[in-house]
């Protein structure tokens, strides 16, 4: 709740003193903070229902809202393609996730069908991307069943997620080699690039407040060079320190660390934190190189899934005190 408070009171305090508009990280933040809040009470009530009907509602709104799934009204490969995969990561983690919960063998197939079903939903609706994303959260699920101890692996994908910024930050910066860096600006498009470079430009102005919520667009070149931007750099961490500067970046950069820090408490079993981490790690690669945050569907779904891994199911809770009763004493869980 502290870390979400100051996510919220940041933008309002750098809104003041720069003229921002702060609605959309409120928004944002709201939202993240309703779908946690859901994920907990779903986690505890129906520890393997929650999860799936969580998966069935993220990739149907992928497969029929318009503005989520891509197609022909999309002209840029900005944003949107960015939301789809966003939103059959999380899909196919909640569905893996499910799958662990289980305790029988058929619905755990069942399970495990239904995240393989989302990745095949996700090449035929043409977000390749999607499609290996969730096949690679699949396959580090299964694998998950064999590790005891998770803070090792909560800890590598926190490299890996700070690994994918520190790239997006090289880029920006312009300090990558030539040619690595024109295979990487074939793939993300150069316009995507400019854009990362202003944003870089604008933090180092305005390090300390930015440049105000909302303001990226009023000052990016690059954005204000074409008609079909958005306005935004299409990169959390970067529209962060461009628009809240480096505490903005301190401050999403504490939301991931608290993030890992509540999965390796969390007392759900190992496979299904170590499923959502991976499901949530993916998330936060694609939200480096794009705008997948700025969709209240996948901020709800981030939330939800965040809260699916760190509930405390009441059959597990039931079971923990019939076990302290009968053996006299109070237990203490193993860390």
């Amino acid at each position: 709740m502290v870390v979400l408070g100051a996510c919220a009171a940041w933008p309002l305090i750098t809104a003041a003193a720069r003229d921002g508009r702060p609605e959309g990280m409120l928004l944002a933040v709201l939202a993240v903070a309703a779908g946690y809040a859901a994920g907990r009470i779903g986690g505890a009530l129906l520890p393997v229902a929650a999860p799936c009907a969580g998966a069935l509602a993220g990739i149907g709104l992928t497969a029929w809202v318009p503005h989520l799934a891509p197609g022909p009204q999309i002209t840029a490969p900005l944003g949107h393609a960015g939301a789809t995969t966003a939103m059959v990561i999380l899909s196919a983690g909640a569905a893996s996730c499910a799958a662990w919960a289980a305790s029988g063998p058929a619905v755990r197939s069942a399970m495990r069908l239904l995240a393989a079903g989302i990745a095949v939903t996700a090449a035929v609706l043409g977000s390749v991307t999607g499609c290996v994303a969730a096949a690679v959260v699949l396959a580090v699920s299964t694998a998950a069943g064999r590790v005891r101890r998770r803070g090792a692996v909560l800890a590598g994908l926190g490299v890996i997620a700070a690994g994918a910024a520190g790239l997006t930050w090289a880029v920006a910066g312009s300090a990558v080699p030539e040619g690595f860096a024109a295979s990487l600006e074939g793939r993300l498009t150069p316009h995507r690039v400019a854009l990362w470079h202003d944003a870089l430009d604008l933090a180092r102005t305005h390090a300390g407040l930015g440049v105000g919520p909302g303001r990226f667009g009023e000052l990016s070149a690059a954005s204000l060079g074409s008609p079909l931007s958005d306005g935004k750099p299409h990169s959390a961490p970067l529209q962060l320190a461009a628009e809240q500067g480096v505490v903005g970046v301190l401050l999403l950069t504490a939301a991931f660390g608290w993030l890992l820090y509540a999965l390796w408490r969390s007392p759900r079993p190992t496979p299904v934190v170590l499923t959502a981490a991976a499901a949530l790690t993916a998330l936060a690669a694609v939200a480096t190189v794009g705008n997948a945050l700025s969709f209240t569907a996948v901020a709800v779904g981030t939330g939800y899934l965040a809260g699916l891994a760190t509930s405390r199911p009441f059959a597990l809770e039931t079971a923990r005190r019939a076990g302290e009763v009968k053996g006299g004493g109070v237990s203490r869980p193993a860390r």
